[in-house]
């Protein structure tokens, strides 16, 4: 039976290093480990980002939240249909504009994002277990400076 560490074995040394392939190998195992986590609640980790904007800034229209998450209108209709059958958001008419649609938590929408919330903090201490808060800083400082320079050639 091939084992994980056979399996990397077969990472080629002129991959290794690259930032980027790294990146990707600790965004599937963050990844996997947290939806692990949400099996109960049905909902991926890619929806929490969402919910929680949506709890922190409730009413705002559809087109600024797909614009908030980086997602086409299109894309952010379809998961807002899905969240509102399961009963974790609601629409409604904007008052300035009844063509508008604005989005809010329902109140089992707000207790699920409270308990992602939890789940999400108490994952994030696992993945950053053995780091000093310097080392968590510095990760998190250089994440950021890697976005900027990537949305510079956008």
């Amino acid at each position: 039976m091939e084992t994980a560490s056979d399996a990397a074995k077969l990472i080629s040394s002129d991959v290794d290093d690259l930032i980027g392939y790294q990146l990707r190998l600790a965004q599937i195992a963050s990844y996997r480990t947290f939806e692990g986590s949400l099996d109960r609640y049905g909902i991926a980790p890619r929806y929490l980002g969402l919910l929680a904007i949506i709890g922190s800034h409730p009413k705002q229209p559809q087109s600024r939240l797909a614009e908030a998450i980086s997602l086409s209108r299109s894309t952010l209709v379809a998961i807002i249909d899905r969240l509102e059958q399961d009963g974790l958001v609601r629409r409604g008419g904007s008052p300035g504009d009844r063509r508008v649609k604005v989005v809010e938590l329902t109140p089992d929408g707000q207790r699920v994002v409270q308990e992602l919330i939890a789940r999400s903090k108490r994952h994030e201490e696992q993945l950053a277990k053995g780091m000093s808060q310097e080392e968590r800083s510095t990760l998190v400082r250089l994440l950021r400076t890697m976005c900027s320079n990537l949305e510079t050639i956008r």
